[in-house]
């Protein structure tokens, strides 16, 4: 099922967006973002050599016909991701994860629904419509969190979170590219087009990391994590653009993009923060939306 790959691909980003979270936290962020790329690199370049079919639906069979329009959306898409992946970590070495991944959620969300109606003649149904709509307050309502609003000025919570959520709108920028691009890949280049996002991302990293006064280098302990956490990154990006072929982009958009259910939920789990009211509520909203697009 398309709805399935979608939430598999929601599953997939969320782990690696809580998983970086905790390495930025660790070490230069900008450091973990390329490390992450080069091994998302890595993974991509083994299985578009090997060329190996393994599902009608996902686009991991032989390449029969590579275009430069396809490498071209390839590239585009991955400098989405670079511009993603780099805000996005900088703002969970700085900010609340549970605040953070959920507002890097807003732009990657309503750009390509918007994209896709718009300039594409997406007609979702009826209950996807509202799942679609419940979407943006299920966000907003996850986004919520005590520090956000009514902190003193100068509070050490305060400039933490308004800095993570600079970042966090920046990245959702950069993931709107990256979804509206990869969507039009063509399914006749493969997994080349995907190859040259990952490339992509990392040279786009470089400059950014170079411009705020990063080195990229990061503890050789960290270097393995880092790396398959992006191995797992390139992963939700096939099971993306899988799902993108498979039915509307709105839809599948919607459903990959509310990942930030993941992280929050891992967050409260793992590291013991603690949900407000308004939180709760945006996860089951959220719920709520997935059911209802789920029935397109």
């Amino acid at each position: 099922m398309p709805e399935l790959l979608a939430l598999a691909a929601a599953l997939a980003f969320g782990l690696v967006h809580f998983l970086s979270g905790l390495l930025a936290r660790r070490a230069d962020s900008y450091g973990v973002a390329a490390t992450g790329q080069i091994g998302g690199t890595v993974l991509v370049a083994v299985v578009a050599l090997a060329g190996t079919p393994f599902d009608g639906q996902l686009p991991l069979a032989a390449a029969p016909h590579v275009s430069a329009v396809a490498l071209g959306w390839g590239a585009l898409s991955g400098v989405g991701t670079g511009i993603g992946v780099a805000y996005l970590y900088r703002g969970l070495a700085t900010g609340q994860i549970s605040v953070v991944v959920p507002l890097s959620d807003v732009a990657a969300v309503a750009l390509p629904v918007l994209f896709g109606v718009a300039l594409l003649g997406d007609r979702p149904g009826l209950a996807a419509w509202l799942g679609i709509a419940l979407a943006a307050p299920a966000l907003w309502l996850v986004s919520r969190h005590p520090a956000t609003g009514g902190s003193t000025p100068g509070a050490p919570g305060a400039g933490r979170t308004a800095s993570g959520t600079r970042y966090g709108l920046l990245a959702g920028v950069g993931f709107a590219v990256q979804f509206l691009a990869i969507s039009r890949i063509d399914p006749a280049a493969g997994l080349w087009p995907i190859l040259l996002a990952r490339l992509a991302a990392a040279v786009t990293i470089w400059p950014m990391a170079r411009a705020a006064g990063a080195d990229l280098r990061i503890p050789r302990r960290l270097v393995a994590p880092a790396a398959l956490v992006g191995a797992l990154g390139s992963v939700a990006i096939v099971l993306y653009l899988a799902a993108t072929r498979a039915q509307l982009l709105a839809v599948a958009t919607v459903l990959a993009a509310l990942y930030p259910a993941v992280p929050v939920l891992l967050a409260i789990a793992v590291l013991g923060e603690r949900p407000t009211r308004a939180q709760v509520a945006g996860l089951l909203t959220t719920a709520t939306a997935i059911g209802l697009i789920a029935l397109t």
